[in-house]
């Protein structure tokens, strides 16, 4: 079951032997649950810390640190050689948006076309995914 899980994660460019078996590892629930779910307990989805004078900022924080470091270096990978998220981040470069923003953004994405992947037990199809 976990090495069937692996194969499906490692079809995905930039992703892995260290992040497939890390999310197979660390993160159980991969498949099960939604895409907002999944990425509040990754702990990419920005949380606002509003208090006081303090409104409108958000952090990502909080969640599995591994799962979360590994994604970061797979994104990082999936910028260069990955379509879908180059172009999803080169979006949010041309929106203004920080580098860091736009890379939690691409983390997000890419850990919602992993649980789509898992949940639908199918490879990943380029010819299917939209920029």
């Amino acid at each position: 079951m976990w090495e069937e899980k692996t194969q499906l994660l490692e079809s995905v460019p930039g992703v892995g032997y260290v992040v497939s078996t890390t999310l197979v590892g660390f993160l159980p629930e991969l498949g099960t649950l939604d895409r907002r779910k999944i990425a509040a307990l990754v702990g990419v989805t920005p949380l606002n810390c509003d208090s006081g004078i303090w409104r409108g900022r958000g952090a990502a924080w909080g969640g599995r640190a591994q799962v979360r470091s590994a994604l970061y270096m797979s994104v990082m990978a999936g910028i260069r050689y990955n379509d879908q998220i180059q172009s999803f981040y080169r979006r949010l470069q041309e929106q203004g948006k920080p580098a860091k923003v736009a890379l939690v953004a691409c983390m997000r994405k890419l850990l919602t076309i992993l649980n789509a992947v898992i949940r639908d037990h199918t490879s990943w199809q380029p010819q299917f995914a939209t920029p």
